[in-house]
């Protein structure tokens, strides 16, 4: 296999645990450096893990000894963290949304390019057997010719949990932003590339409490909107109902329903690696279990960047950052879409990535 692709992460919050848990069972990949701009939180991931160096933001990325950048900072940090790791020569793969923006996403992608260094991108949660097995149930043909799909998130709000939720509240949060990256790449993974989108928003309230941590009680200003629905309407015909909100308490229905003219499914959690995939056919009284055929067997959050290092030079990383920009602007459509009161097109185009075999997460 050769040596290991050698990451420094940027960024210790929250997220960063499900990283580590999953970046020491991954032979093609070995964390060298983390970096956070409050020092603390990067000594003490370095104190746990032997053979990591807790170093500054700028010292991380000037370090010769770092291949790649874990691009874990808040999402409006996502693009210039990863413009500065491209233009020190190193790949980047960043929790998603890919950018903020679109244009910020195109800057990434021309970085990228010029330099001759690779892009990648979470969500990687479809790259777990949960969704890879329904794509295979799909590719083979189980629901006949797809037709629509409906994909719902609904939560009160992460201030309720989160200590520190200001940024899910700023440009490039939201419930689409944060959660929709997850459903929009499942739903480009099992149907193909979206053509455009029609949308509509709404935001119920200015401002949102924080229900835990130091800061509870404490106020913050809401700047985009809280609830987000729309219709995507994919190359091949399908067409995706999605809704995602902030606004809401709970919901019965599934997290994705596939709909084809032999039959329906219902997908799993789009924001977990595995699950039940079920099916309903034309013919059949009831539901049934589809066994797990596809897809990286107890994969975690980084997965995709060990897919990434295992990917031949050349070719496109299955959580690459061409799948993530087209996911981005998809979701910046739903939201023009809103403000405009029109269809708006989908400009970039991407094929679905390779389909994952059943295999270990490490293999």
């Amino acid at each position: 296999m050769g040596e290991p692709l050698t990451v420094g992460m940027v960024g210790c919050g929250a997220i960063s645990g499900q990283y580590l848990a999953t970046l020491s069972g991954l032979p093609s990949v070995r964390l060298v450096a983390v970096a956070d701009l409050a020092p603390q939180r990067a000594e003490a991931v370095a104190a746990a893990h032997p053979g990591v160096r807790a170093l500054t933001v700028d010292g991380l990325l000037a370090d010769p000894g770092v291949d790649a950048v874990l691009n874990l900072t808040t999402p409006a940090a996502h693009a210039d963290v990863a413009l500065r790791a491209i233009a020190a020569g190193k790949s980047v793969y960043g929790e998603k949304p890919f950018a903020a923006t679109t244009a910020e996403g195109r800057q990434i992608l021309a970085a990228a390019a010029s330099a001759g260094v690779r892009v990648g991108c979470a969500p990687d949660t479809v790259l777990g057997t949960g969704t890879q097995t329904a794509r295979k149930a799909v590719d083979d043909g189980l629901i006949g010719r797809p037709v629509a799909a409906v994909a719902t998130m609904v939560t009160a709000g992460h201030e309720r949990w989160h200590p520190n939720p200001d940024f899910y509240y700023q440009p490039g949060g939201g419930p689409l932003f944060d959660m929709g990256s997850y459903y929009v790449s499942c739903l480009v993974t099992l149907l193909g590339p979206v053509t455009s989108v029609i949308g509509a928003a709404s935001r119920t309230r200015g401002t949102r409490t924080i229900g835990s941590g130091a800061r509870r009680g404490e106020q913050i200003p809401v700047a985009v909107d809280s609830h987000v629905t729309g219709v995507l309407v994919h190359e091949g015909g399908a067409l995706s109902t999605v809704v995602m909100s902030f606004d809401a308490v709970a919901t019965t229905a599934p997290p994705i329903e596939l709909h084809g003219d032999l039959g329906s499914m219902i997908v799993p959690d789009p924001n977990t690696f595995a699950g039940q995939v079920s099916v309903r056919t034309l013919d059949a009284a009831g539901w049934r279990a589809v066994p797990e055929s596809a897809g990286y067997r107890d994969a975690g959050r980084g997965v995709g960047l060990a897919d990434l290092a295992a990917t031949p030079p050349g070719q496109e990383p299955r959580a690459g950052g061409a799948f993530a920009y087209h996911v981005l602007e998809v979701m910046e459509a739903m939201l023009e879409s809103a403000s405009a009161g029109r269809s708006i097109g989908v400009a970039s185009h991407v094929p679905r990535p390779p389909a994952v075999p059943l295999r270990p997460a490490g293999s």
